[in-house]
């Protein structure tokens, strides 16, 4: 089997049940800003210096990602079928672990030093992590618009994305230290 299976050449793709719509479809474009994210991360992790947690931490964000794609991978009509399905879904637990996660950057010892808004690029790791958190808004503020429009967004795959984009500012932070 190829990965050029040419069914996209008229500038249409797949939903996850099927259905054929616009590359530029809002679900389509949601998973895209998602990919990016799970690209960026993919950076962040490979740009030294990366500890064994700092790597675990990216990953662990990078599986439930895929499972948020999955989820923004359904037309607005299926969105019930997929919550009931064997698909990977994102979880409170993952909220609550990068709320914990953020909380103890916030509180360590030593604490985080910074002094208002940062200027990416002191460090390679910390540039690779501020890329990750702007891919983060920019996904957050796609999944916004989606709801503005009147596509259903579970609140917790938008709080997660906004807690995901805190914690990769943080460990920006930790990074320049």
């Amino acid at each position: 089997m190829s990965i050029a299976t040419r069914t996209g050449d008229d500038g249409t793709t797949g939903l996850i049940y099927g259905q054929r719509v616009p590359k530029s479809h809002v679900r389509v474009e949601a998973v895209g800003r998602f990919d990016e994210l799970n690209a960026a991360l993919g950076v962040a992790k490979a740009t030294p210096p990366a500890d064994a947690a700092f790597v675990s931490t990216l990953e662990e964000i990078q599986r439930e990602l895929v499972n948020v794609m999955g989820e923004l991978s359904a037309d607005d009509a299926d969105q019930e079928r997929y919550a009931q399905s064997k698909f990977g879904s994102l979880a409170p637990a993952s909220l609550e672990r990068l709320d914990r996660q953020v909380r103890e950057l916030e509180n360590g010892d030593p604490p985080l030093r910074f002094d208002g808004w940062a200027t990416p690029g002191r460090t390679p790791s910390a540039a690779a992590l501020d890329m990750a958190r702007v891919a983060a808004r920019r996904a957050e503020r796609h999944l916004v618009a989606m709801r503005e429009a009147g596509h259903p967004v579970r609140a917790l795959v938008l709080q997660y994305v906004n807690r995901a984009s805190d914690l990769l500012w943080l460990l920006a932070r930790k990074a320049e230290q």
